[in-house]
């Protein structure tokens, strides 16, 4: 038994639980997986004990709590250090690390407006000025990473890291609702789509049976 357990929401929609989730499986790190439902009678009191402000993901290391995607992504990557979680490259590292910061603390309009969700798919999107904006500053910093760090293999950074797990719900969101992309973006997007932890977690979502409203509506 796995002394880590990694406490996430709805993988049709929880977007932040997917984070460390990705990154753990794609280093093949042994965790026990415990899904709570969001936004029912009983989330709340099932994330009591977990001291996170009742929000997913949390991570269990024992009897330790971390919990918050970035910080729970740097608690794995120090606890598991062959899984190079940072570029080694230190001008990489600050690049990918600023980016996964500007991941964290921004794009609330397109995240707003494009909520993920593994079971649909979406066409002709009309996204508000806001959320175009944070669109292409998405593909900017992507074409930035991939030209200048990428060159040694197909993610941001060339080698798998943190940036990417952080990204790849962008990227989902990206597929799903159609945003129209090309070239090196594109090329991306499909890495991401192929991964089979990618692969694992949307075939979950999609067999999910609760729906919540406010990330089914049609905003097309």
């Amino acid at each position: 038994m796995s002394e880590l357990t990694l406490i996430i929401g709805n993988k049709n929609y929880s977007s932040w639980s997917l984070r460390p989730w990705l990154f753990m499986k794609h280093n093949g790190i042994v965790f026990r997986e415990k899904r709570i439902a969001l936004y029912t009678d009983a989330t709340r009191k099932e994330l009591q004990p977990y001291v996170s402000n009742f929000k997913v993901p949390v991570l269990m290391d024992k009897d330790f709590i971390v919990w918050d995607s970035l910080a729970i992504l740097e608690y794995i990557a120090e606890r598991f250090p062959d899984s190079e979680g940072w570029p080694l490259d230190a001008k990489a590292r600050a690049v990918a690390r600023s980016m996964s910061a500007e991941m964290h603390s921004s794009f609330v309009s397109l995240r707003t407006e494009l909520p993920m969700n593994c079971r649909r798919k979406f066409s002709n999107i009309k996204l508000s000025a806001d959320a175009q904006s944070d669109a292409e500053r998405i593909k900017v910093l992507w074409r930035k990473c991939r030209v200048e760090y990428g060159a040694a293999g197909e993610w941001l950074c060339g080698r798998f890291s943190i940036v990417d797990a952080m990204y790849a719900p962008i990227a989902l969101r990206f597929a799903g609702y159609g945003i129209p992309l090309s070239g090196i973006e594109d090329a991306y997007v499909r890495s991401i789509l192929k991964h089979p932890a990618i692969i694992e977690w949307m075939e979950a979502g999609g067999q999910e049976r609760e729906v919540l409203a406010d990330y089914e509506k049609d905003t097309s």
